[in-house]
């Protein structure tokens, strides 16, 4: 239990992310479909960790330096809190991805391959974040084999997040069908405010480069969606009507 709380303590904004999602998430779709959102999610991703750490599928091949081990929860070598991030942040890239595709009837795939990218964006800021932890409060928890060519993270390791996304989330809207949500903005917010929280983080450090790379993408991205969002679509057929509300 003390080593709960020690988690808890040392990873708070996590958790206040993570407090936030679910809030958002029992207006949204209500207590049970929104632990059944984490429970597709969570599993895909911890797998994925400890794939990558083995073999570099999908990530790319790092390690976890295992520093905090005794101050925070782990599962095998993998802390706690990053697969447990994946919830969250699969629920926001969703939310976002419902109120982009709010004015056409979209397939499953499509909507679970759309929020795998839109999650994939904001590791765009997390990851090289990450990546220099040990010059703030996230701490030097793991190293990329090799580094990569985007401020020390390896391409495949976007390519995972989007992979993670779509399947985490194509297991939901495969296995609890039929219910698009009833409030998408409040998992908007929690998107913008996660990347408003590593951007803010990423000037801190003096990474205004990154911060600058990753705040045009994310322009694009709110501009792309504002786009989809406004331009009238078609329903692709009466098989996916009601999925794709916001």
């Amino acid at each position: 239990m003390h080593l709960l709380v020690d988690t808890v303590t040392l990873r708070p904004y996590v958790f206040a992310f993570l407090a936030l999602f679910l809030v958002a998430g029992a207006a949204d779709l209500g207590w049970r479909r929104t632990l059944g959102f984490g429970s597709c999610v969570w599993p895909v991703a911890w797998l994925s960790e400890l794939s990558s750490t083995r073999t570099g599928v999908p990530f790319g091949l790092y390690a976890y330096t295992g520093l905090t081990r005794g101050r925070e929860l782990y599962l095998a070598d993998t802390p706690l809190i990053d697969p447990l991030s994946f919830t969250f942040l699969a629920y926001a890239a969703f939310c976002l991805t419902r109120v982009a595709l709010a004015s056409r009837v979209a397939p499953r795939p499509v909507t679970a391959v759309v929020t795998g990218v839109l999650m994939m964006a904001l590791d765009v800021v997390i990851d090289p974040l990450a990546v220099r932890g040990d010059r703030w409060f996230l701490g030097r928890i793991f190293t990329y084999t090799t580094p990569g060519v985007y401020f020390g993270v390896p391409l495949s390791n976007f390519a995972g997040w989007v992979i993670v996304g779509a399947v985490g989330v194509g297991l939901y809207l495969t296995l609890l069908p039929g219910v698009s949500g009833r409030r998408a903005w409040p998992g908007v917010a929690l998107y913008y405010g996660v990347l408003g929280f590593n951007l803010a983080v990423t000037v801190r450090i003096g990474e205004l480069l990154l911060a600058a790379i990753g705040a045009t993408i994310h322009v694009v991205v709110a501009l792309s969606v504002w786009y989809l969002h406004r331009k009238p679509g078609a329903a692709l057929g009466p098989e996916h009507r009601g999925i794709q509300r916001a």
